[in-house]
């Protein structure tokens, strides 16, 4: 009876072993394990090799006698130069331009006997209409008299350029000759209507790490906002003395009028909210000098560095959205302190009295006149020009948003912007720049959110931001693609959407579950939940193996 019972005991400690060891442990193991959806790491490996090429489209149009009938001849219809750059060991840019030569259509040579070169483009305009990202050069006679004579090349509004032939184009030249000429003569109009190098690369700044020469190239970096797919802009009137002015601004009308058609013509770029507000009795927290020469009070450079702060604390929050904020502040000074104004570094008066803050936005001081008698009713009514004032603001605004408004190269003549204060090419030249900083940016953001997750394996990767990453990885090829096929206007919105997920997925809360949970923790939880019942199964199955071994014994021992 005694043997029987330990024998059951026995069967009952092996079963209840192996039921915890074969059912048990597998089944704890997966219920408490980590879900982690699977990603494409292969495809974010690749996009960690960043190889972008850019092609542009480009069209050069010969007028009437600027091509002898023997070059019309033998001139090839179309031409391909391609460009090769390494910025560092996992970024390579390439530059693709496909030039198509072709004599002008007898409409388009009407067009181009228009008295003035703005008025040819436009006629050019009304003809055809280029894609987003192309430019069409027409190239003139040396003795037109279309473009003023010491200017060489004319940049419309469009994505139009008057390039004047130059003396290698004269009777009796070679064909190689003029097209090498002539290529020179594309190349610097493409520098100046499409892109150059140096602004790819600063748009890869979040990628790779850039050397400015000088501290003007470092302050253009800094001045412009980031890429970002949407931007809040607000306008705001600070007036410190309300008891004796009372301000009037139309702002509504101002920016229906001047705002709203250059963020409408920036609508593939961004999204875009404006606000406004009035701000009574705030002032610039820096105490102006009295200048007596100039019988007024003066701002010098050195201290606008102290205005923004107590004038930020004032505007309000911008928590209520993630996106950046452009500040644009008009500020009238109070009698006491009026007229004011903004001096330079050399104690010279700014001439549009405002000054701009890299990456936050710009203040206008705005001068009225404060020449009331004694007997002057208080508060004074004050009519503000707001086309004066938005002037500055529209400048200040394009500088913040990126569009390049350097001098142009010796012998250019740049036109008018047009009423929407933005021109087709310089829409052309910020959404390159934009596409490839947008790219950049998105690739970091999954590359580093790939090796995070691969570096902490306890972060639960739920199925949603599984396919947050796959739509990144697959914008983000899509928008290389579209660049070199040489469709800007889609890698543009494919690269929005690249940034939009990649970012999305990046901050999502989830990714926090279990980040600061260590291995010692689990230990300390799961020991006072196991230890009580695996001690007596492991005594258990401890005193079976030395029976069976003393066993074991016994029978060697009797067959000895």
């Amino acid at each position: 009876m005694c043997v029987a019972e330990r024998h059951r005991g026995r069967l009952a400690s092996l079963a209840i072993a192996v039921v915890v060891i074969a059912v048990g442990v597998p089944l704890w193991w997966r219920t408490t394990e980590t879900y982690r959806a699977w990603l494409p790491v292969t495809q974010i490996n690749q996009l960690a090799q960043l190889q972008i090429q850019l092609s542009v489209e480009v069209e050069v149009v010969f007028s009437r006698g600027t091509l002898s009938t023997e070059h019309q001849k033998k001139i090839e219809p179309t031409h391909t130069r391609q460009e090769e750059h390494t910025v560092d060991e996992t970024t390579g840019l390439s530059y693709r331009y496909e030039t198509r030569y072709r004599t002008a259509t007898i409409m388009e040579e009407d067009a181009l006997n228009q008295p003035t070169a703005a008025e040819t483009d436009r006629s050019l305009h009304l003809l055809s209409e280029s894609p987003c990202g192309s430019v069409v050069i027409y190239v003139l006679p040396e003795s037109s008299t279309l473009l003023p004579e010491a200017v060489s090349v004319y940049v419309g509004q469009r994505r139009t350029a008057l390039l004047r032939a130059g003396r290698p184009m004269r009777v009796g030249v070679g064909l190689k000759e003029v097209l090498t000429h002539l290529e020179a003569q594309v190349q610097q109009v493409l520098q100046v209507m499409s892109f150059s190098h140096s602004d790819i690369t600063a748009a890869l700044s979040d990628r790779v790490r850039l050397d400015y020469s000088s501290r003007e190239g470092l302050a253009d970096s800094m001045r412009a906002f980031k890429s970002s797919p949407g931007y809040e802009i607000t306008f705001s009137l600070l007036n410190p003395d309300p008891k004796s002015h009372h301000l009037h601004w139309d702002i509504e009308a101002a920016v229906q009028s001047y705002v709203q058609p250059l963020l409408s013509k920036l609508a593939p770029v961004a999204d875009f909210s404006l606000d406004s507000q009035i701000l009574y009795y705030a002032v610039l927290g820096v105490n102006p000098r009295y200048d007596p020469s100039l019988n007024a009070y003066t701002l010098n450079a050195d201290s606008l560095s102290h205005v923004i702060n107590p004038v930020e604390a004032r505007l309000g929050s911008s928590a209520a959205s993630s996106n950046p904020v452009l500040n644009f502040l008009l500020y009238v000074p109070d009698a006491r302190h009026s007229p004011l104004y903004i001096t330079d570094h050399r104690k010279d008066i700014v001439v549009s009295n405002a000054f701009s803050s890299p990456r936050w936005g710009g203040i206008m001081v705005y001068n009225v006149n404060n020449s009331s008698g004694p007997g002057t009713e208080l508060p004074v009514d004050i009519n503000i020009d707001m086309t004066r004032v938005m002037g500055v603001f529209l400048a200040q605004l394009r500088l913040m948003l990126g569009v390049q408004s350097s001098a142009p190269p010796p012998g250019f003549l740049v036109g008018p912007c047009g009423p929407a204060g933005l021109a087709d090419w310089e829409l052309d030249r910020l959404l390159w720049s934009r596409s490839v900083e947008n790219i950049a940016t998105a690739t970091t953001t999954i590359t580093s959110l790939a090796q995070l997750l691969d570096q902490i394996g306890n972060i639960v990767i739920n199925d949603n931001i599984a396919e947050q990453v796959s739509a990144a990885v697959a914008s983000l090829q899509l928008a290389v693609g579209q660049l070199e096929s040489g469709n800007l206007g889609l890698a543009m919105q494919y690269s929005k959407e690249a940034i939009l997920q990649s970012e999305r997925a990046f901050f999502d809360p989830s990714l926090l579950h279990l980040l600061y949970f260590p291995d010692d923790q689990k230990f300390a939880i799961y020991i006072p939940l196991f230890l009580p019942m695996c001690v007596p199964i492991l005594l258990s199955l401890l005193k079976m193996a030395a029976e069976a071994r003393q066993r074991r014994r016994e029978r060697q021992d009797k067959k000895d």
